[in-house]
């Protein structure tokens, strides 16, 4: 007898939930119920006694998406699903090395340190190293040591041939000593070291791959090399995988995404049957019909078309600013408008590619009395005043703990100074020592100065204090206790954090609150197991996003921040070639793909409106240059557009002509060809001309910035 919550699916939905073979990838279009697909197949292999809960693995990329899966499959089936895997690769690759930590080369006792921590240590390298930050900037480093880790490879895999190959090597082997002997693993070496656990032991490997009956990936498009090769240690040939992702959706590439993943699941798994989920639940068939034009132009996809029953809907808004003033104007009257028609601010959107477009918009808001809220901010587990509570944990239950070790030394201040940390820098990377045994060290034998010595032997005595109440402390009790016991709570009640006192205060109460909650789902809440256990979790789950106040407000975000969010209406601005698609995005067809992918998932958050909008000019550097309406905006057919103007003359995007280049070889005492110099751009080449008389614009060649169109008139081009 078939479960009764397959009525709830759609004739395709229902093929990829109870699909029968072992392979299966469902490439799931936006709005398409991908989400209900992944949860309802477990559901389904669940049922029936088909598959037991333990032999299920889930992967997700949120610890919230984990979360929100195992209550609905839990709420559906009215059971308990504790004994399934279900998590992020971090999060699963943690409870791999958790449970086989000598196997992997691990000690027991391993810290997870998250990017500040990992940031804090390569800083100390570099100033071990000598190195001229300016020149080597330790985020660079950061930047290179995880990129070489989500590729698989170790510093002793690397060669150099150059002095800067060489540098990086340096740091590269630095950090892994330091991680080594002080037991600290950070995120990339969470999944590369659980994926070498996998490679290197064929026995664990053979085991996991015959426990794992089903295993269930989440947002593939957005997997990694490393992802991806983690995946394959656990699924061979042989094994069932269900894929659920969306190519058109795959724009995390600047971070490691490879949108060529979904094509090697088709090549690695030859038996592998393709789902494709186009029906689309979210947007009107005109905003649809748009979106698939955009995304058509990309020529490496697996190709679908969304549909949708919900009728054409109102056409696409498409309004042409003056520059990117008269655009915020349009950005915050339309806003406006739409609240007149009874939609609620929170249901609104303002999208865009960059940043740094959002201060003008911010700015027309605010005339215009509309509230809004910047969608994102500092998350609460990486806010300053909480990870000082928790290095204070780690380094109570991991005294060689170096990152900690530093970040809590002299805080509040105790009078260590930089000095002081020098020589035990020096000392402990001279003598194979931690921070911590460094300084009991040099405090016992008087290698420092009184001074130092005296608050270096307070400090380590208040930590022995700490880690004297860890076996004897609840969690919410012993943070409350280290709070106090420090002093935590009156150096940010001093004058100079008076503005953000309240705040930090707060945060310092709710950090208890969320012991206490972690708590209940704790088997020892006590002791060291239930402050690993609390720190683990904080560290895997560092920077789930927070919700907004109950205040409507109109939400404002990239591009990238709005997948996986939908709105009634949706305002995506600063449409212009070099903007968006972006200056850097559009010399590899690579790059131009995922910006066009980009577009699409903007495309795709609106439910009933879409408003597009460019500026014809916009100031950079202070200078204002001549807009190219983006590429993107001439792949809509123009029937789906409406256009919309506050002002008396607007261009219209769909007459733009592809080349705007004229083909007078003078115009006004400019000669093709000539080479000019511009204030802000410097050196370039003249190309071309549109217009005449005082509408001239000038297509100059730049060497650093590409082709701009400029106005002689105001531009004061030097000739050569």
């Amino acid at each position: 007898m078939e479960p009764s919550f397959l009525s709830e699916l759609n004739q395709i939905q229902r093929e990829a939930v109870t699909y029968p073979g072992n392979n299966l990838l469902v490439l799931a279009g936006a709005g398409s119920g991908k989400t209900r697909v992944l949860v309802y197949r477990i559901a389904w292999l669940l049922s029936n006694n088909r598959v037991n809960a333990e032999n299920i693995l889930a992967v997700t990329f949120t610890n919230k998406a984990a979360h929100e899966m195992r209550g609905r499959l839990e709420t559906m089936l009215r059971c308990s699903l504790g004994s399934m895997w279900v998590g992020t690769f971090h999060g699963l690759s943690h409870r791999l090395l958790r449970r086989h930590w000598q196997e992997a080369g691990l000690e027991e006792s391993f810290q997870i340190i998250d990017s500040e921590d990992q940031l804090r240590i390569l800083r100390g390298i570099h100033r071990s190293l000598n190195l001229d930050l300016e020149r080597w900037s330790p985020k660079q480093s950061q930047l290179y040591i995880n990129g070489k880790k989500e590729q698989g490879i170790r510093s002793h895999g690397i060669g150099h041939s150059n002095f800067m190959e060489e540098t990086w090597l340096k740091i590269y082997r630095a950090y892994e000593e330091i991680c080594s002997r002080g037991n600290l693993v950070d995120f990339a070496e969470l999944l590369l070291r659980s994926h070498e656990l996998l490679r290197g032991n064929a026995a664990l490997r053979d085991y996991y791959r015959g426990h794992f009956r089903h295993i269930l990936v989440d947002e593939f498009q957005d997997t990694n090399t490393m992802q991806y090769l983690w995946i394959r240690e656990l699924c061979d040939d042989t094994s069932n995988l269900t894929a659920v992702g969306d190519d058109d959706q795959s724009i995390y590439g600047w971070r490691g995404a490879d949108s060529g993943n979904m094509k090697r699941l088709d090549r690695d798994y030859q038996n592998l049957n393709v789902v494709r989920l186009e029906q689309n639940y979210r947007s009107t068939g005109n905003i649809l019909a748009a979106a698939n034009a955009v995304i058509a132009h990309n020529g490496s996809r697996f190709g679908k078309k969304l549909w949708t029953e919900r009728g054409q809907g109102d056409p696409l808004v498409l309004y042409a600013a003056f520059n990117e003033i008269d655009e915020a104007k349009y950005l915050a009257n339309g806003v406006a408008t739409m609240a007149e028609k009874g939609v609620a601010l929170s249901d609104m959107a303002i999208l865009y590619r960059s940043n740094a477009q959002s201060r003008i918009i911010e700015e027309k808001l605010l005339e215009w009395g509309l509230s809004y809220r910047i969608y994102g901010g500092i998350r609460f587990f990486e806010r300053t005043e909480i990870k000082d509570v928790l290095a204070y944990l780690r380094l109570a239950i991991n005294p060689h703990d170096d990152a900690s070790f530093e970040r809590v030394v002299n805080l509040p201040t105790r009078g260590i100074g930089e000095v002081a940390l020098a020589s035990l820098r020096n000392y402990g990377k001279t003598h194979d020592r931690s921070l911590w045994q460094a300084a009991k060290i040099m405090v016992e034998t008087q290698q420092l100065p009184g001074r130092a010595a005296g608050a270096l032997g307070r400090f380590l005595s208040l930590m022995d204090e700490i880690a004297a109440q860890v076996s004897l402390l609840d969690l919410a009790t012993l943070i409350t206790y280290v709070i106090n016991f420090v002093g935590l709570r009156d150096h940010y009640a001093k004058p100079q954090y008076a503005e953000y006192k309240q705040s930090r205060l707060e945060n310092l109460d709710e950090l208890v609150t969320a012991a206490k909650q972690a708590m209940g789902s704790m088997v020892e809440a006590h002791g060291s197991q239930g402050l690993q256990t609390f720190l683990s979790q904080v560290s895997l789950e560092s920077g789930e996003r927070l919700e907004g106040s109950g205040e409507s407000c109109v939400n404002l975000m990239t591009l990238h921040a709005a997948k996986g969010l939908e709105f009634r209406s949706v305002f995506l601005c600063g449409m212009e070639d070099g903007l968006f698609p972006h200056v850097m995005s559009m010399r590899e067809r690579d790059d131009l793909e995922e910006e066009r992918r980009l577009c699409y998932v903007g495309m795709t958050r609106a439910m009933q409106w879409l408003h597009l909008s460019y500026a014809e000019s916009r100031q950079i550097r202070g200078v204002s240059s001549f807009c190219k309406p983006s590429r993107f905006l001439r792949e809509i057919p123009g029937e789906l557009l409406r256009s919309e103007t506050l002002v008396s003359k607007v261009q219209i995007a769909t007459k733009f002509e592809e080349d705007l280049g004229g083909n007078a070889n003078e115009c006004n005492g400019l000669v093709l060809g000539q080479r000019v110099f511009h204030g802000a751009f410097g050196e370039g080449t003249i190309v071309g001309f549109e217009g005449q008389g005082e509408y001239l614009l000038v297509k100059i060649k730049f060497r650093d910035y590409g082709n701009k169109l400029l106005s002689p008139k105001y531009a004061n081009l030097k000739l050569y």
